[in-house]
């Protein structure tokens, strides 16, 4: 048998298994239920577009953590040679 779901309840599923909706982003989508149905669909759009992206960016911050520890270690390892200088942003 095929499972009915409110579409914030599919969002919740897919892009976050299954986190429980808090009172404030439920009060958000009640009063965006009341928008017009193209301005339903333009705001589903963005927020769905922001949550692929936030996922995305969190994964590549996840799979980068070895190469940012070796950027780093370079950098403190210059400076410790003596190979940096410091950065004065009003000269920018």
């Amino acid at each position: 048998m095929l499972a009915l779901y409110h579409s914030t309840d599919l969002a919740n599923h897919f892009l976050y298994g299954d986190i429980p909706m808090t009172t404030r982003l439920e009060q958000a989508f009640t009063e965006a239920s009341k928008l017009p149905p193209k301005e339903q669909d333009a705001l589903a759009d963005w927020v769905l577009a922001e949550l692929r992206s936030e996922k995305k960016w969190d994964k590549l911050f996840a799979n980068s953590q070895e190469e940012l520890s070796k950027l780093a270690s370079e950098a403190l390892a210059e400076h410790h040679r003596g190979q940096t200088q410091e950065l004065n942003p009003d000269q920018l």
